[in-house]
């Protein structure tokens, strides 16, 4: 609240392109310093509204904090449709706009305190081998919960079918047996995954629309990325063992992952508080 506080003292109701430069004035200052330079450079070029300008700056801006991202598109957009709307009508629509605002961020469980307190009892924790290194795409990069297992080979129709059910807090695994010639989810099935309550997706293989998934409150590690969407021949097997990187992924156990690697357990590791 006071950061919007913050905003709307700095923006007037001038264009929609002026706005944009005063809350990525706003920002800068108050939480990315190194970015007053660009943003005054920004303005003192600034001699028309200027889509291009205001592009580049929204993208050098989005880099820095990933948090903001989905607003400063949301305000992009408004330029595009409505060049004179109000700076404040805009904050206002963003911040009325459910669909735009971000839940509560999940509990972070670090995989290393987990690896620390269960040591001793190595038949209950199993590590991901870190090679190949699995790569954090989605904006939440600690997550956990029971595991719902798949097994697909560049194939992706129940990839689709499963997260577009309820996911209670699980975490989808995809054996997708580390191809690297298609992608076997994009931003759509991530945002299945996102609206259906899935805590998170580890593909082994590839996904694509990577910039669109890193704007989404969803866990998202896989290999790589690859442009072309998978095929749509077969549809695959699920709630079965699959085994790559050293651990066999069991339908029910529990997976845990965050910026270091992923672990996986046959119970649950952390309190319920």
């Amino acid at each position: 609240k006071a950061r919007k506080k913050k905003i709307m003292r700095f923006i007037y109701n001038r264009t929609a392109t002026s706005a944009l430069l005063k809350i990525s004035q706003t920002i800068s200052y108050h939480h990315h310093p190194s970015l007053s330079r660009l943003v005054a450079i920004q303005k003192a070029h600034h001699h028309s509204c200027s889509t291009t300008n205001t592009t580049i700056l929204r993208h050098r801006l989005c880099e820095k904090n990933h948090h903001l991202t989905s607003f400063l598109n949301h305000a992009y957009i408004t330029v595009t449709l409505e060049p004179t709307l109000s700076s404040f009508t805009m904050l206002q629509t963003y911040r009325n706009n459910s669909t735009l605002s971000s839940s509560s961020p999940p509990p972070i469980i670090a995989t290393a305190d987990l690896c620390d307190d269960f040591i001793t009892s190595p038949d209950r924790l199993s590590v991901v081998n870190p090679s190949p290194r699995f790569y954090n795409y989605g904006r939440i990069t600690s997550f956990f919960g029971k595991i719902y297992t798949i097994r697909c080979f560049e194939s992706n129709p129940l990839v689709r079918k499963t997260l577009s059910q309820p996911g209670n807090g699980q975490v989808l695994v995809v054996d997708g047996g580390a191809s690297q010639r298609v992608a076997i989810l994009g931003d759509e099935l991530a945002k299945l995954a996102h609206d259906n309550n899935w805590a998170g997706v580890i593909i082994n293989g590839c996904i694509r629309d990577s910039k669109a998934i890193g704007m989404m409150d969803v866990g998202v590690k896989a290999l790589g990325t690859h442009p072309l969407k998978s095929i749509k021949n077969h549809e695959g097997e699920g709630g079965v063992i699959v085994s790559f990187s050293g651990v066999e992924f069991v339908h029910g156990h529990w997976l845990y992952s965050d910026e270091d690697g992923i672990i996986v357990s046959k119970v649950q590791l952390h309190t319920s508080s």
